[in-house]
């Protein structure tokens, strides 16, 4: 018997991405408004904003999304007394059931805002052009993007509004947002670079190299770094690197010459007061220790 294939219905086609930011705007800030030909939504991560949409006024709060119909007039401005942080999207789709959304205001759950935080990571991965510019008016790509980046963008946006219809034809309400999508984007971008310091982990690198391969700022990835370890990045990649040893002591495979060239030290005497300062102990120390032992 034959095969025949189920052709796969496609309710949401984005087919083109106008702009992608993130926003972090002072508690004065004002936007006097435009329209244009295209979609465009603006959720609240952080904060308070009034928006005008036409002639409709609201009042947004952290969690919340608005979506604006092509050519609609819109502006936003802040409350004057919390610096609020905005997730602005604009995009082209030509699908009927985007009539959904025309004057939708809704609230996000958790998987609405893994999905922003993902097309935020992604799109630092791929556009060159500064997401916290208001005035981009063309997205440039980056010569050397992950492969796929683009596409990603395309499919967490489509299951973004897909998520939403659902919840609309449901009824049902997501619950409040406990972290926000900056948050879960610190996350990961996090992961990411724990993950680079592991596998690069016998190699000597520096925070300069560190930054370029992961696409972060120097006192971004500092902070991050900071807030989730109380110490700097370099620090931590050192610890890594003592803990690679531990177990390599442990193991009883190498002697200590050829764990430290492994890890990439310059020397064996580097090797040793590194180990001893995150130690406490001399490598032979440890090797005889019970420390080692229970580790």
């Amino acid at each position: 018997m034959p095969f025949e294939s189920l052709k796969l219905q496609e309710e949401i086609q984005i087919s083109e991405i106008i702009t992608i930011h993130y926003f972090e705007y002072t508690s004065t800030y004002h936007f006097s408004g435009e329209a244009h030909d295209f979609w465009e939504f603006l959720c609240v991560d952080k904060g308070e904003v009034e928006v005008c949409a036409d002639e409709r006024k609201h009042t947004l709060k952290r969690g919340q999304i608005i979506f604006h119909k092509p050519n609609e007039f819109h502006s936003v401005q802040a409350n004057g007394k919390i610096a609020p942080n905005l997730v602005v999207i604009s995009f082209r789709c030509q699908s009927p059931c985007m009539k959904k959304m025309e004057n939708l205001i809704t609230s996000i759950g958790e998987n609405e805002r893994t999905l922003l935080a993902k097309i935020i990571h992604e799109a630092k991965q791929c556009i060159a052009t500064p997401l916290d510019d208001p005035y981009t008016q063309k997205m440039e790509r980056k010569s050397a993007a992950p492969f796929g980046s683009e596409q990603i963008i395309k499919l967490h946006l489509e299951l973004l509004i897909l998520s939403l219809i659902r919840q609309l034809e449901s009824g049902k309400h997501p619950a409040p947002t406990v972290k926000s999508v900056k948050k879960k984007n610190d996350a990961l971008l996090y992961a990411r670079v724990t993950s680079y310091l592991s596998e690069h982990v016998c190699e000597q690198l520096t925070i300069e190299e560190i930054c370029k391969a992961n696409l972060v700022g120097r006192s971004r990835l500092q902070k991050l770094f900071r807030e989730e370890n109380q110490c700097g990045v370099i620090d931590y990649f050192s610890h890594l690197k003592i803990e690679s040893a531990k177990q390599m002591i442990r193991e009883n495979q190498e002697n200590f010459t050829e764990i430290s060239n492994y890890l990439g030290y310059t020397s064996i005497h580097y090797f040793s007061r590194q180990f001893k300062k995150i130690t406490g102990m001399s490598p032979s120390e440890y090797a005889s220790s019970i420390k080692a032992l229970s580790d």
